[in-house]
């Protein structure tokens, strides 16, 4: 049986074509505007909180902009705006986004510079923000978003490290281009591996997430939409660093724990963190960047978010769920 989220995962390389073909030369204006702000904010929630959480830390890597993540009711009720000299990033699949949309009407208000990313041309947001860039998804409809993730994520390198001059940046841009086949290429190639890991994993009720750098904005994913919204399953985010500082004494027998390794620094502390939970018999899955594809490791997100969609997929298949439907989710306002 294919549900829905099978024909828009197949859907995400044509996705990321159409979208970087109609909107290139618009995300370089958008570098070229935010290259001026002395504090850029990416705003975000859920799957969309991930690509903002991804992006700023694959920056930190390279630049020393001052960049900040909110959520989108953290960013509206608490923040303390008083830069003269700031713009905002705000991504939502559908422009409607409560939470987001609440932020983008303070910023507003506050008088800063606004570009929304979003996949849906006549939303609120569109109408709202001082600028759009407008992702090709079509209408996605599986809750935990698989194109409009890539195409997000895209948008957002594109524009962010499109205002850097680094050799190492231009080198992620050049590769960023060679998303939409691996892409391809991995949703055929990842699709048996992982229906047969769902399987094993099926009645499995618990799985940790784990990434540093990048990796760390798709275990966030992972956790809070793929797992939690998508499969039915509980699940925790962690950056790896962070694995001895609750986790360690959590951990154990059985346990499944998720762990995305793209040879970062920072995966020093995720191979301690492998090497710790083999040795006290947790069940370690290990998705790492080189085994997919060979290019610069600040894109692993895009590329290790495509064997992880099929192994989310087929667990909630195996555990009788549609992994793109929801129980309550648009259905509860506050």
């Amino acid at each position: 049986m294919h549900y829905k989220m099978y024909e828009e995962m197949m859907e995400q390389p044509r996705s990321l074509k159409d979208t970087m073909k109609a909107e290139k030369s618009h995300m370089k204006e958008m570098s070229e505007k935010f290259d001026e702000f002395d504090k850029i904010y990416l705003v975000g929630c859920g799957s969309s909180l991930s690509t903002c959480f991804s992006s700023k830390d694959a920056m930190n890597m390279v630049s020393n902009r001052n960049l900040e993540v909110f959520t989108g009711y953290e960013f509206f009720y608490h923040k303390n705006l008083q830069e003269k000299n700031a713009g905002v990033i705000l991504t939502s699949q559908s422009g409607e986004t409560a939470d987001t949309l609440a932020a983008l009407r303070r910023a507003k208000k506050e008088g800063m510079y606004t570009v929304s990313i979003i996949n849906e041309e006549k939303s609120t947001m569109a109408q709202e923000s001082t600028d759009v860039i407008l992702t090709r998804g079509g209408r996605e409809t599986a809750i935990l978003g698989t194109k409009t993730y890539m195409t997000q994520l895209m948008c957002l390198y594109q524009i962010l490290l499109g205002m850097e001059t680094s050799s190492q940046s231009q080198e992620v841009l050049a590769d960023l281009a060679k998303i939409p086949s691996i892409t391809q290429d991995l949703l055929k190639k990842t699709e048996a591996e992982n229906k047969a890991l769902a399987q094993k994993y099926a009645d499995y009720d618990i799985f940790y997430c784990m990434g540093s750098g990048p990796n760390y904005g798709l275990a966030y994913k992972l956790a809070m939409t793929m797992f939690m919204e998508g499969a039915i399953k509980h699940a925790c985010p962690l950056y790896s660093g962070e694995f001895r500082h609750g986790l360690i004494e959590r951990v154990e027998k059985d346990v499944p724990v998720v762990f995305l390794e793209a040879d970062y620094p920072g995966d020093e502390f995720t191979r301690k963190s492998i090497e710790f939970s083999q040795k006290i018999g947790a069940n370690n899955l290990i998705y790492r960047m080189q085994d997919y594809a060979d290019i610069n490791p600040l894109l692993a997100p895009f590329v290790l978010v495509v064997p992880l969609e099929w192994f989310v997929y087929y667990l909630a298949h195996f555990n009788q769920e549609d992994p793109g439907s929801t129980r309550h989710i648009g259905k509860v306002r506050y």
